[in-house]
């Protein structure tokens, strides 16, 4: 057997193509997450009534669970609950209407936000408890305590958890084939699938993540120079 040089480089450019929805697919959810994760990590910690243990059951259901899986019943129960919601308050939505890759960003983010939940609470423990009573010593809010002194030398300790996760769903966009959403390894599907050559098709999809993961590496590194340089009161 073979390799077609050749038909590599061929499919590189032609999958490709599929890289911006990919990109998507995998930040959105990053951000929309992150939101997410700061706010339920805090509950969490603080101990917020009721609604700390609605926290934990969704982070641990959502960690406990595949994501594919997440995909699936977001794609079936969303457009259901919406349609029956919709008759019950007049809205007119057609579910049909709806662009599939709503359902996938709801899935993904929601999955996210579990993670995120997770790394966000180790990097607020791990700061030293003396700092936080020193900001109340000095007047602060828990407020101005958490977004002065605690989430700049959390975020910085995170970094790099964050990048991993990046990575994560950057590989698990690949879910999103699944429902007819042509991220980077759906496109090298059908490219392959023309001329049968698909180790060649999978080869150049390898060589775009791998491509990706370096230049997350790098930005994360990137940013953890700067992020330490500002807690330690210098220039990066």
């Amino acid at each position: 057997m073979t390799i077609d040089i050749p038909f590599i480089i061929t499919c590189f450019f032609e999958i490709v193509t599929a890289l911006p929805l990919t990109l998507v697919i995998t930040v959105i959810p990053l951000i929309i997450g992150f939101g997410i994760g700061v706010v339920t990590a805090l509950m969490r910690i603080y101990k917020v009534r009721f609604l700390h243990r609605i926290a934990d059951f969704y982070v641990s259901f959502l960690r406990g669970t595949p994501v594919v899986l997440h995909v699936l019943i977001i794609y079936f129960a969303l457009p259901l609950l919406i349609a029956k919601l919709s008759d019950q308050f007049g809205w007119g939505i057609d579910t049909a209407s709806i662009p599939i890759l709503v359902f996938v960003l709801t899935a993904f983010s929601l999955t996210a936000g579990a993670y995120m939940s997770e790394i966000i609470r180790s990097g607020i423990l791990s700061v030293n408890q003396g700092q936080v009573e020193a900001a109340y010593a000095v007047g602060m809010s828990t407020r101005q305590a958490l977004w002065r002194i605690v989430l700049p030398q959390a975020i910085g300790g995170i970094l790099p958890n964050l990048c991993n996760l990046f990575i994560g769903f950057l590989h698990t966009s690949t879910f999103a084939f699944t429902v007819s959403q042509m991220e980077l390894l759906g496109k090298a599907n059908v490219v392959a699938s023309v001329n049968l050559k698909f180790l060649e098709a999978f080869i150049a999809a390898a060589l775009i993540y791998w491509g990706m993961t370096i230049i997350a590496e790098r930005i994360t590194a990137f940013l953890e120079k700067r992020v330490t340089a500002y807690n330690r009161g210098g220039i990066a």
